[in-house]
């Protein structure tokens, strides 16, 4: 079995990660606010919790160790 040991605050920058990308993902699907301007939300949303889920990302997997 493989496990990882974190920390208290790299788990919340995950959950926060993953939170940015379904926001930005519900923005971009969503048609109650003014396209154009739900669309530049959701893709800033989108590409923030895209671009700092790469460093969470290969953090973890270096600390993932076999048990």
């Amino acid at each position: 079995m493989k496990s990882v040991d974190l920390t208290i605050p790299q788990l919340a920058m995950i959950a926060g990660t993953r939170g940015l990308l379904g926001s930005g993902l519900g923005l971009l699907l969503a048609d109650r606010i003014p396209e154009s301007r739900r669309k530049a939300i959701g893709w800033t949303l989108f590409a923030l919790g895209a671009l700092s889920t790469i460093p969470l990302v290969a953090k973890v997997r270096s600390r993932i160790r076999e048990s």
